[in-house]
Formats: C-alpha cells, sequence, structure tokens
C-alpha cells in the first residue's frame, strides 16, 4: 500500500531541507568535520544549567501560562528596553516560544491567509520559505548580493510587491551569510512597508553575535514601524541554548493575541524548565561576551583560510557563518560540497539550500572548535589542489 497518497498536498510539496540531506550523508562516515552544524559547541553556561536543575527540584513541572511566565516575559522587555531602547508591554505584547522556528510559524500561520505573498531576501535560512508555505502563502525571493555585503535592495522590494503582497521578511544577522543589516536599508525597508501597509518580519535571533558592527533592532526605528513589526528572538545562539528550545515574539498587543490563539491549542506553553533557565540567561551577558570573543578569533581564521584558498569570501560582521563562493572549483555548489566530504570528509552546505540567492556558495559554520576549522582548512587545501 502507497500511504503517501494519504498525505496532504501541501506536505507532498514541502521540500526536503538542503541542510539535512549533507548530515544523513555525513552520519554514515567516519573521520567527518562539521563545517555545516548551525549550533553552538559551547555547553550552555553553569549558572543557567544550574537554573533549570533548580527549577526541576522546586516542583515547577506544571504548564506555564499560554504566553510563558510572566517574569520572563519582563526580563525579555527590559532586555529590549535596555539594549535597544525599544518597549514592549511583557502583558501583552510578549510570547515565550518553543525556540524562534514556533514562533516563526505561529507569525505566519496568524497573518496569511491563502495566497497572500511574502517577499523574502535570499540566500537566507531553509525554515523561512517552508513556514510561509506551511502556512499557506507564497514565498516571494529577491536575491542579495556580495557585491552589496549582502543587503537587501530596497528597489528589488518594490519591484517585487503585488496586490497580494502581505509581508516583508527579513532575517539579520544573517544566516547563511554573515551579514549585518545597515541602518539606512532597514529605514528604506521601513519606508516602504509603510508606503504599502505591510507587516514586517524580523528574526533577530544572532542579535548578540556581530564583531565590530551594531546590530540594529528593526521595530527600534520608530513607534510607526514599531507597529507594524513582529520581532523574533531567542536564546539559542547567544547562550548556547539549543536544546532548551525557548524563544520569543513581540509584537503589537492585537498581533500577539492571534499568536497566541494559535499556540494554546498546538503547543499550549513553552517548556517551564527552558523558560526559568532563559529567565537566568538574561542575568549572565558575561558569557555571552566571551562566546563572542572566541567566535572572532575563528572568524578570522576561516575567512583568511578561506581567501588564501582562492575561494573568496565575505567577512561575515555577524552569527558563525562564512559564505565562500566556490567558482574557482569549476563545480557547482552542490558537487562542491558532495565532493568535499566524499573525498576529504569536510562537511559544508551548498549555498542554494538557502534560495536562489545561494547559488555558487557554500555555508560554513565556525561553531566549532579552533583546531577543528585549522584541520578542516588543511583537507580543503589538498581538495583544491585537485580541483582548483
Amino acid at each position: 500500500m502507497d500511504s503517501t497518497k494519504h498525505l496532504s498536498r501541501r506536505v507532498v510539496g514541502l521540500k526536503p531541507s538542503g541542510i539535512r540531506k549533507f548530515f544523513d550523508i555525513a552520519a554514515t562516515m567516519k573521520d567527518v568535520i562539521s563545517l555545516g552544524i548551525g549550533e553552538p559547541d559551547f555547553t550552555t553556561p553553569q549558572p543557567i544549567l544550574e537554573a533549570g536543575v533548580r527549577s526541576l527540584q522546586a516542583g515547577e513541572t506544571h504548564y506555564t501560562s499560554n504566553s510563558g511566565k510572566l517574569q520572563l516575559r519582563q526580563g525579555i522587555a527590559q532586555n529590549l528596553q535596555n539594549r535597544y531602547g525599544v518597549q514592549y508591554d511583557p502583558v501583552t505584547e510578549i510570547i515565550a516560544t518553543v525556540g524562534v522556528s514556533e514562533a516563526l510559524y505561529l507569525t505566519f500561520v496568524a497573518l496569511l491567509d491563502p495566497g497572500d505573498e511574502v517577499i523574502i531576501p535570499t540566500p537566507c535560512f531553509v525554515s523561512y520559505q517552508a513556514e510561509v508555505y506551511l502556512a499557506g502563502g507564497v514565498p516571494v525571493e529577491i536575491p542579495s548580493r556580495m557585491e552589496n555585503n549582502f543587503q537587501v535592495d530596497p528597489e528589488e522590494i518594490r519591484k517585487h510587491i503585488t496586490p497580494r503582497t502581505k509581508v516583508i521578511f527579513i532575517g539579520y544577522p544573517s544566516n547563511p551569510t554573515g551579514a549585518v543589516a545597515e541602518r539606512e536599508t532597514l529605514l528604506e525597508i521601513a519606508k516602504i512597508a509603510i508606503e504599502h501597509d505591510l507587516m514586517v518580519v524580523s528574526d533577530e535571533i544572532y542579535d548578540r553575535l556581530v564583531y565590530g558592527f551594531e546590530h540594529i533592532c528593526f521595530p527600534s526605528l520608530g513607534e510607526e514601524i514599531k507597529q507594524r513589526t513582529v520581532l523574533l528572538g531567542g536564546f539559542s545562539k547567544s547562550h548556547a541554548m539549543t536544546g532548551w528550545r525557548i524563544g520569543y515574539a513581540a509584537a503589537p498587543a492585537e498581533i500577539i493575541a492571534g499568536l497566541v490563539r494559535i499556540h494554546q491549542y498546538t503547543i499550549m506553553s513553552a517548556p517551564t524548565t527552558a523558560q526559568d533557565a532563559a529567565l537566568e540567561a538574561l542575568r549572565w551577558d558575561n558569557y555571552v561576551d566571551e562566546m563572542v570573543t572566541e567566535y572572532d578569533r575563528r572568524r578570522k581564521l576561516i575567512v583568511n583560510g578561506l581567501n588564501r584558498l582562492g575561494l573568496t569570501t565575505f567577512e561575515p560582521r555577524g552569527a558563525f557563518y562564512a559564505f565562500p563562493k566556490i567558482t574557482a572549483s569549476g563545480m557547482d555548489d552542490e558537487a562542491f560540497a558532495e565532493a568535499l566530504l566524499h573525498e576529504e570528509h569536510v562537511a559544508v552546505v551548498p549555498g542554494s539550500a538557502f534560495g536562489a540567492g545561494g547559488e555558487g556558495f557554500v555555508r560554513c559554520s565556525y561553531a566549532t572548535s579552533y583546531e577543528k576549522i585549522e584541520e578542516a582548512l588543511r583537507r580543503m587545501e589538498k581538495f583544491m589542489e585537485r580541483h582548483g
């Protein structure tokens, strides 16, 4: 019996993740150095671990309110106020979610009717188009380019606005490019959103991971744009808490009420233990600073190493990814990633997995040890000696 015929057309039409394919292959091989996983190699800092343990020992094993513990929402609101000067009411304008992934899903389901269009600059994280599609919307990809520091071109946005456009999506600091949005670019996007009465969804999960550049929190650009923005953030990348699955969305009360309405039927509430740990994380900025210092050391190593091999690499300004152009190899990005994995046991992700704007590039994560990056570069040098 072919059980696939019982699946919905929406699920059947969903493309497999371009990231997962290479990790499934790598999992069957020995001695693989992975430059593909978008996950900190650090363990969650000890004070945060201890807060989670204390939560369990105190019997905090029950549901919280649908929106999450008020203390956590208050902590998130205070953090956003202190860091970016943007104010949210923790009672009505913030929801704690199961990672930013759930916040993203809730946002699109809440905002989109069937056929509504979402403008998404690429290259971008693989979930964005899929989440729009699952919500019944239509992702409209526009390119960002290395020669423009992977900034969104406001004119490209204007060209792609139609009567069905509902949302402009942005994600900075960027996965996979490491780009950080410039203030002038964001002001233009805000202007377009206001002119055309559009919502903006801004994924800022990597906001704390920047290297000598300023991260601009999109809703901090003014009250008018804040009223049409859904801000997504979390603790996974900044505090090495990927497995805790804790994120949040901040938006006008009417929008958050819509997210809560879906969240209460699908999730109920984010994990209680993780909420208590996240609240503690807000008190420990020194650990974030230490991790950023180490990421910066690795960033310089991998960017210099890739450029030396003839793989032209944009200098990432945030997140923990390098995005080298692999034209010198004579291969497309899929063939390059596959050959590198099989010949030298180094795993990278083809740029085309991140949308059409990523073709001809590969993503290399430096969220792994300095020593492993050094060894990966040695192996890649041998690879390029054969193929460059």
